[in-house]
């Protein structure tokens, strides 16, 4: 498990710049060359590198060259790890709030000592 929450922390860390969750979103659509990549971006093809080199190296994005031509690609088995990790999240907060509401659905139980309050307040 330590190794999973690792791969995990690292997509994360990569995902959470803005810059590289849009060459996420634009890879969503198939893939595309580098330029492609960099045209609406207002960065240099240096630092669109380093976003892509941080996203290669966790395993988001694959590339390949063929002639002058550098083509990215998404890889959604990353990504998959993430979204099994943020589901086993969900099933837990889900248990825990159907538990919530069972107990919150239960009759009026009395008030914790068994008493009742109402003659405490007599007194």
């Amino acid at each position: 498990m330590p190794n999973h929450l690792t791969e995990v922390d690292r997509v994360l860390h990569a995902l959470a710049d803005p810059t590289r969750r849009a060459i996420v979103e634009r890879l969503g659509t198939g893939p595309l060359s580098v330029s492609e990549l960099a045209d609406p971006l207002p960065m240099s093809m240096p630092a669109l590198l380093q976003h892509l080199r941080v996203l290669q190296e966790v395993g988001v994005v694959t590339s390949e060259k063929v002639g002058r031509v550098r083509t990215c690609r998404l890889d959604v088995t990353t990504l998959t790890t993430v979204e099994d990790w943020i589901g086993e999240r969900k099933r837990g907060w889900a248990h825990r709030l159907d538990r919530l509401g069972d107990f919150l659905a239960e009759p009026d139980l009395p008030p914790p000592g068994g008493g009742d309050r109402s003659r405490e307040d007599e007194s």
